[in-house]
């Protein structure tokens, strides 16, 4: 009678050094931008991905063309690489607390509002406290920012609208109000406010889905009984409250925006604010953090300043 060996499992193993290429990778999605990013040469890129693609017995990357993407297995890979990269970078960064070195990179993401018009000048006053630390800031959409947090591509995250996900840290920071920005030449200029009937008869621009902007304004008009932002004249969808602001100032049409992203071209009376008859809106700015990792001292320190910043700083009032 013949015996049957017991199959035995494979032995994986790979190293932190290929995960960080392999990292690397699958965010630029090219074997030369990550090679310039890492400081390797792109053979010496390929023969790690191919280590590692040996070690775990798969592929783990699909050229597509010019275009190289993960396979499923890569995704879930990648996911537990940047955990396993997080760590390494803490525990790095507190042994050089330990160690009495405040330094490192701290990755935050904003959304639009904060990112342009708040968080540039409290950057530069955290950088004069803490002269070795770095903080990369990268803009977009609220909801693109959560999910990123969420990925561990962040470390934190400041937002326009407050997050539902139990997974994040949720903290208040500054106060802003949202208000309809007309060009000086308009006829409703010399206007204080201005009911919501003829707004919505008025040439619109609106931001993008996923703007923390947009979601607040829609909230307020349904809460009004309204029908949101669709019941508008929509003449134009813009991805920045820049944009809607030269769209603005083109006489492409009307929008609600911030105060802080109104302030300089209401001071220089390039555009005036009113109010919407029966609305009062007034928005929030929040501080995400993933609650499943743990901070870098750079980190806490960036976010205990930032708390502090929030409770001294007057934000401009620009309707009086």
């Amino acid at each position: 009678m013949k015996k049957t060996c017991p199959q035995t499992t494979p032995s994986i193993d790979f190293d932190l050094r290929q995960l960080e290429v392999f990292q690397k990778v699958v965010e630029l999605g090219s074997f030369s931008k990550a090679g310039e990013a890492v400081h390797l040469a792109q053979a010496s890129v390929s023969e790690r991905i191919a280590n590692l693609e040996s070690a775990v017995g798969a592929k783990l990357l699909d050229r597509l063309g010019r275009q190289v993407v993960p396979t499923k297995l890569g995704e879930l890979v990648y996911k537990h690489a940047l955990a396993l990269l997080d760590i390494k970078r803490t525990v790095c960064l507190e042994i050089g607390d330990f160690l009495g070195v405040r330094k490192g990179t701290i990755h935050l993401g904003c959304s639009t509002i904060p990112g342009e018009y708040i968080l540039p000048n409290v950057i530069g006053r955290f950088g004069k406290q803490y002269p070795h630390v770095t903080v990369s800031l990268a803009i977009g959409d609220s909801r693109d920012i959560e999910e990123r947090v969420l990925e561990g591509r962040f470390e934190l995250g400041v937002i326009g609208s407050k997050s539902s996900n139990k997974t994040l840290i949720t903290r208040e920071l500054w106060r802003d109000e949202l208000v309809l920005a007309v060009p000086a030449s308009h006829p409703w200029a010399g206007r204080k406010t201005v009911s919501l009937e003829d707004l919505s008869r008025e040439p619109y621009i609106s931001r993008e889905s996923g703007s923390g902007t947009l979601q607040m304004v829609e909230e307020y008009l349904r809460t009004a009984g309204g029908e949101g932002i669709e019941s508008f004249h929509v003449v134009a969808r813009f991805g920045t409250s820049t944009a809607v602001k030269e769209g603005i100032k083109a006489g492409l049409g009307v929008s609600i925006l911030s105060c802080l992203a109104l302030d300089t071209e209401i001071r220089a009376g390039i555009l005036k604010p009113l109010r919407v008859t029966g609305l009062q809106m007034s928005r929030r700015f929040f501080l995400i953090k993933d609650r499943r990792r743990t901070a870098s001292p750079p980190c806490k320190a960036f976010i205990d300043f930032l708390l502090a910043s929030s409770k001294q700083e007057e934000l401009p009032k620009s309707v009086r």
